[in-house]
């Protein structure tokens, strides 16, 4: 019952009701209203002592007991709260039953995926590579965490010689963190929850990176706010993070043109909001940050590249929402992706489960965590290295995530060791980095201060007349005993209430020192959130009940540039610093501590672990067990020569947490990944050269339109493409595979028609291109709609086309088709609605795994259609692509489908199947599993890939995980120009299960009422709802009457494209 003072004053009351059933009558609390009597006593004693803790329960209680008029109306009251006890109890009890069943269904579904993966890959482990352990492959044999100890710059020498060979580089690095309010100076931390140690982290993690050598330019993005309830420097659209003063030159090495913070505006103008309520404005900073990296590579390029853009050698995404965003620039750039959780979802769900207060479903409402959960699990599709903090986050945390198998990540990686093929199977690497700290306002120790003694005299070090001081010490009858220092906000998951009863009930401890609680700031009490303010009004009681007044401390307010002050103040007074949390997922105040000379008391669950086998500064106590904490406090304060010991090995050892060793550290996981750019077959300025073009000139007037692309169904290998994984796996030049079974063949026949004309084909059209218009355009009309039949997408396509076409005003204007049939079928619909080809200037196909262009002629396509595939796009989008391995274990999935569910429902689809796209017909919607199951099947078994259900559910579409159709949008963007704040898409008011992607970012969007409102059923067993994701109130997104002229002219005049 840890934590309800409320106990006493409740047995008396229960006592006050008499005496209840008889022990004999009573074998089940359950039943105890059933036989018609009500026994709160023997209640208490059964449901709530033994295994119930409700703080909402207490605080009424309280109020129960001070608003009875009666003995007979407090006892009613009681009554009434037992039985709300037994009722929450019931639902904790349902809750964790259908939590464990789901636990139990995704370890087996682990395990199956994770026997299927190693199946395929037929080479077993070597017996030493067996051996290997999870960590030692994980962190790619980091020399971080080798022998347990994290290694160190031995020496200036060894720093400067690391430096001069990474002088020559000059790297432009992206950080990402959209929540929270970010600035370099005078951080506001603790002013929200979303406002705390990850802001503090990124910040001085860009400072850091910015003064390193070979690194030229580092941007921190976040959101830029401009609302009247924050400060106006949040709504600066760049802030120059000026490098930390220091003596030591080591700093000063290489060149750097230093870190910014780069705001970005997304989401309500004017108007802060917290993360939770992010998610539909993602897109639309994905599109801002897009143009921001653009231009400044280019810039870049004009500087140090040459003339040629300096992209960016890696996007580091901190948190589920710049993961998410990560992702999706990784794939618009194709560069490398890294991310950091910080804290993560599924853990998060799990332990509000336990709570048992909430359902999935009421969680899920007010923390929007399977949103979250998606993006995480995305980010780690995505991700190049995902970079932890401790090793307890990976073994307990990341491994509750579908695409995360710590035994299937050794098998890889010992692949890899090995040169052998991984089958088209991918695993983020996952390294240990601790946080680095900035140590430029530590004022160091005095040299006869190693051991202590003298700190207490010595006044030249610090001022005694500091106000925070004064602030603290006005509440101790005794000042000068030393001070045991905890500082956190004043949260359950602190534990600070069991670290004031530890003070409280030891004697010895209360008389040898005082102890400090800086909760963070507070004007009143009842201002404050709920939860916080029981844990405070349960502290003071505390405080009140074991008379701790002039040994506690706990001041209303500090600013932050008074913490380090407060460590000084606790190390002047040898005293010990404390964090009994009952987890913490690393504990930066651990190391901040050690920097000041305080020997350090932490709890054995998290992070703490990694940093204590570090600095071995102090000593590690079950944050449960009271008696533990106090003596451990105890040992310390009392036993000089250990306190001196912890002091001195904290300070010896404080340099394995410096930013500089974290810097090095980080960059020399960054160039371990394969280098990614975007790079083309022809660039602009050969296609500038080749011939200029009016502005009013489209794709549908050049004659010949090649783009140095053939058209290549064939499969084969593109040159360059794809990740060290992606390199190793040679399946698709070992020549063809035996097919299984019918379903195998896919769509061979149709593309062994293809394999001799492609060399032909690729010579006759080199140098034959011009470069597309689609810069010139002033707008660009997408035509995205779901439609339920194909009479249907015709005739809209036709109206769009014939309504913005006929407009003067309109100026040069172009036509995209975004769908996801394949090119086969695009062509079959264009005939058959009497349109031609030369009328569009894209194809986005197969739910965006292909992308194709007009020709003029067809005589030089094998397949005899007047199209061009864009090579460029496939290799963009080659990234993580599974290819022949995918596509067994979709036909071993369809098997099994067919064999539970009947033969035939699910069946491939020849004609819709392309190199990057594996196409399936589903002959009954309503027995197919939804897209989250296929994409959790793929992911349990490190198969990247995105799937796509479409046609109501009737086609399913499997393409590359970083390709869909709003991605082929921002590529068309980075490849010719295209700018995205010129794009009017048309959707219906539902469709594909890819439809949500096609609603955000800065382009507009006519919604046409009416269709695609059949997919709903599609929509109704989603991993989260629609409108988690769909921005409310969206200037860019209009919603028309109907699919007349009238009405699309209508909705365009409203997004201002037209004049009304």
């Amino acid at each position: 019952m840890a934590g309800n003072d409320w106990v006493n004053s409740y047995l008396e009351a229960i006592l006050d009701v008499g005496p209840g059933l008889d022990d004999a009558k009573s074998s089940s609390s359950l039943l105890l209203r059933e036989r018609g009597r009500f026994s709160p006593t023997r209640y208490f004693v059964e449901e709530v002592i033994t295994r119930y803790d409700e703080t909402d329960l207490h605080r009424s209680w309280v109020r129960a007991a001070a608003t009875a008029r009666s003995a007979e109306e407090r006892n009613t009251r009681l009554e009434n709260m037992c039985w709300r006890i037994w009722n929450l109890a019931r639902k904790k009890k349902q809750l964790e039953g259908e939590e464990a069943q789901r636990t139990a269904r995704r370890r087996a579904e682990r395990e199956r995926g994770r026997r299927e993966a190693t199946e395929d890959m037929s080479e077993d482990l070597s017996e030493g590579e067996s051996r290997d352990t999870v960590g030692d492959i994980s962190a790619h044999n980091s020399d971080s965490t080798r022998g347990g100890r994290m290694r160190r710059i031995n020496s200036m020498d060894v720093m400067e010689n690391w430096a001069a060979h990474q002088k020559e580089k000059k790297f432009y690095i992206v950080l990402i963190s959209l929540h929270g309010l970010i600035r370099g100076e005078n951080m506001e931390l603790g002013r929200d929850s979303d406002t705390g140690g990850q802001v503090k982290y990124v910040v001085e993690l860009a400072r850091a990176l910015g003064s390193m050598p070979g690194v030229y330019r580092v941007d921190l993005l976040t959101r830029q706010v401009s609302a009247p309830d924050v400060d106006w420097s949040y709504g600066e659209p760049t802030e120059m993070l000026n490098p930390v003063n220091s003596e030591n030159p080591q700093e000063e090495l290489g060149e750097s043109t230093g870190a910014y913070i780069v705001r970005i505006p997304f989401g309500p103008k004017d108007k802060y909001i917290p993360k939770e309520l992010l998610w539909p404005h993602i897109p639309e900073f994905v599109d801002g940050a897009l143009n921001h990296i653009i231009q400044l590579s280019k810039a870049l390029g004009e500087q140090i590249g040459g003339g040629e853009p300096v992209w960016p050698v890696a996007i580091h995404g901190h948190y589920a929402d710049a993961g998410d965003s990560a992702a999706l620039l990784s794939g618009a750039l194709n560069v490398p992706m890294l991310f950091t959780g910080h804290s993560l979802g599924r853990d998060k769900l799990e332990q509000l489960l336990k709570q048992g207060r909430q359902s999935r479903e009421e969680i899920n409402t007010t923390y929007k965590i399977l949103r979250r959960i998606e993006a995480e699990e995305l980010s780690l599709d995505a991700s190049e290295i995902v970079i932890t903090s401790t090793r307890q986050e990976i073994d307990s945390q990341w491994r509750l995530y579908d695409g995360f198998d710590p035994i299937l990540e050794r098998k890889l990686r010992a692949r890899i060791k090995r040169g052998v093929s991984c089958h088209g199977r991918f695993m983020p690497r996952t390294v240990v980095i601790p946080p680095g700290m900035e140590f430029h306002h530590i004022i160091p120790p005095a040299d006869g201060d190693a051991d202590g003694e003298g700190e207490r005299n010595d006044d030249s070090t610090a001022n005694p007349d500091l106000p925070i001081w004064s602030e603290i010490m006005r509440f101790f009858t005794n000042p000068r005993k030393p001070m045991i220092l905890a500082l956190a906000r004043a949260d359950p998951k602190k534990n600070i209430t069991t670290l004031v009863k530890a003070f409280g009930e030891c004697r010895p401890l209360r008389d040898l020192s005082n102890l400090t609680l800086i909760m963070g700031n507070r004007d009143d009490i009842d201002e404050m959130s709920s939860t916080n303010a029981s844990v405070l009004l349960s502290i003071l009681k505390l405080i009140d009940r074991y008379d701790l007044y002039g040994h506690v401390a706990y001041p209303k307010h500090h600013k932050q540039s008074d913490v380090p002050d407060i460590y000084r103040l606790a190390a002047k007074t040898k005293g010990v610093f404390i964090n009994p949390a009952f987890i913490e997922p690393f504990g930066l105040t651990l190391i901040e501590a050690a920097a000041h000379g305080l020997p350090i008391v932490a709890t054995k669950n998290g992070g703490p672990v990694d940093i204590q086998r570090a600095l071995d500064n102090g000593l590690l106590v079950d944050p449960h067990d009271q008696q533990s904490i106090a003596d451990a406090l105890l040992n310390l304060v009392s036993d000089k020569h250990l306190w001196a010991r912890c002091r001195q090995n904290g300070l010896k050892n404080i340099h394995l947490f410096s930013w500089p060793e974290h810097c090095k550290t980080y960059l020399s996981r960054i160039t371990s990944c394969k280098p990614r750019q975007p790079q083309w077959r022809r660039t602009a300025a050969e296609f500038d050269s080749s011939g200029s073009d009016s502005p009013g000139d489209s794709l549908r007037d050049i004659q010949d339109i090649s783009l140095n692309l053939k058209l290549s169904l064939d499969g084969e290998k593109i040159e360059g493409a794809g990740s060290l994984d992606n390199a190793l796996d040679n399946d698709a030049a070992e020549g063809k595979v035996k097919e299984e079974n019918a379903v195998l063949t896919m769509s061979k026949g149709v593309l062994e028609g293809c394999q001799k004309a492609g060399a032909t084909e690729k010579e006759e059209n080199t140098g034959a291109g011009k470069f597309p218009a689609l810069r010139k355009r002033k707008h660009v009309f997408v035509i995205a709609v779901d439609c339920d039949t194909t009479s249907e997408f015709c005739e809209i396509v036709e109206k769009v086309i014939e309504t913005v076409s006929k407009e003067k005003d309109a100026g040069p204007i172009g036509f995209i088709l975004s769908t996801a049939y394949p090119i086969s079928e695009i062509q079959s619909l264009l005939v058959s609605g009497g349109l031609s080809p030369s009328q569009f200037d894209g194809f986005i196909c197969s739910s965006g795994g292909e992308l194709y262009y007009p020709s003029s002629s067809s005589e030089d396509s094998p397949s005899g259609l007047p199209f061009v595939v864009d090579l460029d796009y496939r290799s963009h989008t080659e990234y993580r692509w599974g290819g022949d391995s995918l596509r067994k274990t979709l036909v071993r999935w369809v098997a099994s489908f067919n064999e539970k569910k009947g033969d035939g429902q699910v069946a491939a689809d020849e004609s819709g199947t392309t190199k990057h796209c594996y196409a399936f017909n589903v002959k009954d919607p309503a027995v197919i599993p939804p897209v989250k199951e296929l994409r959790k099947m793929m992911r349990i078994q490190a198969l990247r890939c995105n799937v796509v259900y479409s046609q109501n559910g009737t086609r399913l579409k499997v393409i590359p995980v970083l390709a869909s159709r709003s991605q082929a949008l921002r590529y068309l963007y980075v490849r010719w120009g295209l700018d995205l704040s010129n794009i009017v898409a048309f959707v219906g008011e539902l469709g594909d299960t890819d439809y949500e992607g096609l609603l955000g970012g800065v382009h507009k969007t006519v919604i046409l009422k009416g269709v695609g409102t059949s997919a709903r059923k599609l929509h109704a067993n989603r991993n989260f709802p629609l409108e988690h994701v769909l921005p409310d109130d969206n200037p860019n997104v209009v919603q028309s009457e109907g699919c007349s002229d009238k009405d699309i002219r209508a909705s365009l005049v409203k997004l201002r494209i037209l004049k009304g």
